[in-house]
């Protein structure tokens, strides 16, 4: 199945703690190219979903923002006891050893560091909801691409018959243009009066409907069409495949115009060029 680099998922989780929102965005890329965005909190998720990317995508520039949002309650304090306890047996020593010496009051007690507490959300609990999180967000973003990378294989299929097209006719002209293109030299040749040995002047005719014989181009172009297909059914990667045969097709387009010597081949030629440009740019975006 084709995968486009281009797709967005978007998660949230509620629950007493707070609230998380996960969002993943890929856009194409030559290589896989990963970048986060977490809160610090849970910045150490990092390598746990880099892995994730790793084993599900092969290219991509992708975007993982997480927000966190705690829930709003109460103040949360809470008086740590043994704490409490421990500095009022130490105050209890310093009032037997120096009688004088000034007690604080409750809210200096409260204000010593440790005995006053505010309780937090369990964050190993908060963790592992992000990390079904992210999983589902993954999940979604994989159909996303497969769906687009679908939908990429149809247009590029289209252009393919198009080509075939443009190639059949070539193919339909071609005895016409290499007559016309001897017709047009023995024209030139008369108009000069040029007398010239027949033996030589067959042999230039003949190297003149060599070099204008696109035959070959045609070929090779319908095999590159044929490997395009092959390559749309195969599993795993393929943009860059792709992209190399798209040099190849243009490769043989632009032979194809070199030749040209009619104004129906060199439109034929144009036409080519176009369509595989349209592939090009749609190749861009799969995987």
């Amino acid at each position: 199945m084709v995968h486009s680099m281009t797709a967005f998922s978007r998660q949230d989780r509620d629950a007493d703690w707070g609230r998380l929102q996960l969002e993943l965005r890929s856009v194409n890329q030559r290589y896989l190219e990963p970048h986060f965005r977490l809160p610090e909190a849970l910045r150490d998720l990092e390598p746990v979903f880099r892995d994730a990317l790793r084993g599900r995508l092969a290219r991509g520039k992708v975007e993982c923002q997480l927000r966190f949002d705690p829930a709003d309650g109460d103040n949360g304090l809470a008086v740590n006891r043994p704490r409490l306890e421990a500095l009022a047996a130490a105050l209890g020593e310093v009032r037997q050893t120096v009688p004088t010496a000034a007690m604080p009051d409750a809210l200096a007690l409260l204000d010593h560091p440790g005995v006053l507490e505010t309780p937090g959300p369990d964050m190993e609990a908060i963790k592992a909801e992000a990390r079904t999180l992210f999983g589902a967000a993954l999940d979604d973003l994989v159909a996303g691409r497969a769906r687009e990378g679908e939908q990429l294989a149809t247009l590029i299929r289209e252009r393919l018959a198009a080509i075939r097209v443009q190639v059949a006719e070539v193919r339909r002209l071609l005895p016409e243009i290499l007559e016309r293109q001897r017709s047009q030299l023995l024209e030139r040749l008369e108009a000069m009066r040029t007398e010239l040995d027949p033996q030589r002047l067959e042999a230039e005719l003949v190297l003149l409907a060599q070099k204008a014989d696109v035959a070959e181009e045609l070929d090779r172009l319908e095999t590159h069409v044929l490997e395009v297909e092959r390559q749309l059914k195969q599993k795993g990667p393929i943009g860059r495949r792709l992209d190399f045969l798209m040099q190849e097709l243009n490769r043989e387009a632009n032979t194809l115009s070199s030749k040209s010597v009619v104004a129906e081949s060199t439109r034929c030629a144009v036409e080519l060029k176009v369509l595989i440009e349209q592939m090009r740019e749609q190749i861009q975006n799969i995987e």
